[in-house]
């Protein structure tokens, strides 16, 4: 095969000449040009299709496909010509019916001479780079029908015209307009625009204006932003019935511009009905309403966000420096929570979860909780008061409802440390009175804050239960081992508490009556006999005794705390006793003893001793008798200590000050860690990074970070630079 010869073929012309009548294409033509007349003429029917085809096909190919064409050109255009005159004379209404007619009737007869002149279409047309016969036909009926300048014009304003009446409210015929805007828009993007989408644009423009300032004066911010999406959404379905999809955008940018761009400071700042009274109200409609229709124009919900923010800063710092709010702490986080719960929503319900607001939010709180030096404290005392008694009703679900919502308050607290001071001391009063509502809900507790802030936070926490159950089997092996020999003496409770894990205590001890103290012996004997390197002291100031007292013939039990224990028992071999007597015999600190017998002398209801004289304050020189005319429905009395539900000055100034010792340690491991890491660092990169490491506990003083800096160099575990004095180098 392939050594075969490859063979050419050729074809040849024919010999002979084919002669073509000198007047052929005169003649042919004004066969086809009857037929375009008549197809015109809507007199189509006896014309023979084929035959005409076969005409227009000789033409083209005895190469009179030139004059075909132009004849073509000319015929339509005069045609075009009479119908532009027939639209032209057409009055009122009948004007575009007219014109959608004469529109439709010239695509029929379109449709028609583009079959006859098929075959010109496919050959002539492409070589000779001219105009395919339908677009032709549009393009003629564009320069004689609709840039006719009488047509143009009037076309454009019945169009507008129309327009301005459904905007007032009457019903025009969108059939007639949407078969008009398609002839516009079949005739290319430009004739749609240049005769109707540009200049109906234009007086949108001037329509909103108006309109929108008319509003502006006479709503209010709601029945605006009803009217301003109502609009909106009738542009919308306008531009769906009878508009090129393409305007859509166009059009509801002016409506957005003029209706609400314009006008936004005035809307959200609208005295009695602007965003702050939407927010105050708690509108959610509206609120709703107002962050989609911002959301369409540029810097809207910043607008929103922003004037959300000051309001939301200005109330919650007027919450926070009330200082009839800070009286009750419960109530102040309380209403913190609250206030977090009806922004939340908004901001759900009305603002689409938006994460920009949802950050101001957050931002918002941190700024104003942080404005009271004392929110630590009073989140714990929140905290404290629903562990203690708060929960018992509710639901797991509600409880943990509630401590994600602790925890989110917490989140925003620049001293965190101080936070967990005060929430070691009300759990391990909590733990020790053994006053929690739900060990769940408290271990639940420890798990957001350990996953909040690490297990350095939590491991004394969770010391504290490991201690509550180990001296519970504690507890056992003692009775177990020494039960028969104390059964006839009190009934003793022991708690042994790791000191590094618990709250520091004053070692102050008092006197404890004789009949206790033996059983105390015997509890240290048994417990160093079974645990080796310990050492026991008590913490008598955070006991409690159940006694056994007798009133006339009446027998009561008094629920009491150790120190007002050793003072009843003082009564049982004597009647009265001076305030001097009761310190000399009990040993108990000077501010505690006061309080017990205030809380033993002085509430009503309570006072199992009598004080003379009768005064709500304890002085050196009073008298203490027992009360044996005491009287009460109940069997048990519970005599609480009157304390203060907040420290007291001093309280403070130690618990702060205790925070900032513990302090010391954490900035100076940070600077450690960070000039080990980096070896060589100014002054402000130091304080910069520390600050960074340690924000999540607490904001650290920039004073006292220089402090740590100065002892970290005394101690040679830094040196300055010997030519930059800000410089520190690390010193391995």
């Amino acid at each position: 095969m392939s050594g075969a010869k490859k063979r050419n073929f050729q074809i040849e012309a024919f010999k002979h000449r084919v002669v073509v009548d000198p007047k052929y294409a005169e003649k042919t033509w004004k066969i086809l040009e009857h037929a375009i007349h008549e197809i015109y003429n809507h007199n189509a029917s006896g014309l023979s299709f084929e035959e005409l085809y076969r005409n227009a096909y000789n033409m083209v190919l005895h190469k009179f496909g030139e004059k075909l064409y132009s004849g073509l050109v000319s015929t339509m255009t005069s045609h075009l010509e009479e119908i532009a005159k027939s639209i032209e004379a057409a009055q009122g209404s009948m004007f575009l019916e007219e014109l959608n007619q004469k529109w439709t009737e010239h695509n029929k007869a379109l449709q028609m001479i583009r079959d006859i002149l098929m075959y010109m279409d496919r050959t002539f047309i492409p070589s000779t780079h001219k105009t395919p016969v339908h677009e032709l036909g549009l393009n003629l009926w564009r320069d004689n029908i609709i840039h006719y300048n009488k047509i143009q014009t009037r076309l454009k304003d019945t169009l507008l015209e129309l327009v301005q009446h459904e905007r007032t409210g009457d019903v025009i015929n969108r059939g007639l307009m949407r078969n008009t805007t398609k002839m516009l828009m079949d005739l290319g993007p430009k004739v749609y625009e240049e005769n109707f989408e540009k200049p109906f644009l234009e007086v949108s423009v001037d329509f909103y204006r108006v309109e929108s300032q008319q509003y502006i004066e006479h709503c209010d911010c709601a029945d605006y932003l009803k009217k301003a999406e109502k609009r909106l959404n009738e542009e919308i379905e306008r531009v769906s019935h009878y508009l090129d999809v393409k305007s859509e955008a166009k059009i509801t940018s002016v409506v957005e511009k003029e209706m609400i761009e314009c006008h936004m400071q005035r809307l959200v700042h609208m005295e009695n009905s602007g965003l702050i009274s939407m927010i105050v109200d708690e509108k959610f409609v509206d609120l709703g309403r107002m962050y989609s229709l911002f959301l369409r124009v540029p810097n809207g919900l910043t607008i929103i966000k922003d004037v959300m923010t000051s309001h939301i800063r200005e109330t919650g710092k007027d919450l926070v420096t009330d200082p009839e709010r800070l009286k009750d702490p419960v109530n102040f986080v309380q209403e913190l929570l609250d206030k977090r719960d009806r922004l939340d929503k908004i901001i759900h319900l009305a603002f689409n979860n938006d994460k920009t607001f949802q950050n101001a939010l957050n931002s918002s709180f941190e700024y104003f909780i942080n404005l009271n030096p004392r929110s630590p404290e009073f989140i714990s005392l929140f905290v404290d008061d629903k562990l203690r008694n708060g929960l018992k009703k509710d639901k797991e679900e509600d409880i943990e409802t509630l401590l994600d919502k602790v925890m989110m308050l917490f989140r925003y607290l620049q001293e965190k440390d101080v936070f967990e001071k005060y929430y070691k001391q009300h759990l391990a009063k909590r733990l020790l009175s053994q006053k929690t509502a739900s060990d769940d809900a408290e271990r639940s507790l420890i798990v957001k804050l350990k996953t909040e802030c690490g297990y350095q936070f939590t491991s004394k926490l969770e010391g504290m239960f490991t201690d509550i159950k180990t001296s519970h089997d504690t507890m056992q092996g003692f009775n177990a081992a020494v039960g028969a020999e104390i059964a006839d003496g009190p009934a003793l409770s022991v708690q042994v508490l790791t000191t590094g894990s618990w709250p520091t205590q004053s070692s102050s001890t008092c006197n404890l009556p004789p009949e206790i103290l033996g059983v105390c012996d015997k509890f240290r004997a048994f417990y160093l006999g079974t645990h080796t390197g310990r050492r026991l002291t008590w913490q008598t100031n955070m006991g409690t005794a159940v006694l056994s007292a007798k009133f006339g013939n009446a027998q009561k039990e008094l629920s009491v705390s150790t120190y007002q224990m050793c003072i009843l028992m003082l009564f049982n071999n004597v009647n009265c006793l001076s305030y001097k007597e009761i310190e000399q015999a009990t040993e108990i600190p000077s501010s505690d003893l006061k309080r017990c017998l205030q809380s033993l002398a002085c509430v009503k209801g309570k006072n199992v001793l009598r004080k003379e004289p009768m005064s709500k304050d304890i002085a050196d020189d009073d008298a203490f008798f027992f009360n044996d005319k005491f009287t009460t429905k109940l069997y048990r009395v519970k005599i609480g200590t009157v304390v203060a539900q907040k420290e007291s000055e001093p309280e403070k100034q130690e618990t702060r000050q205790r925070v900032e010792e513990d302090r010391k340690p954490q900035i100076e491991a940070a600077i450690v860690r960070i000039m080990k890491s980096r070896r060589v660092l100014d002054h402000n990169n130091i304080v910069a990074e520390v600050t960074k490491q340690l924000q999540s506990r607490f904001l650290p003083n920039p004073v006292v970070i220089k402090k740590r800096i100065e002892s970290l160099i005394e101690r040679e575990f830094l040196e300055r630079d010997k030519t930059d004095r800000k410089l520190y180098r690390y010193l391995a």
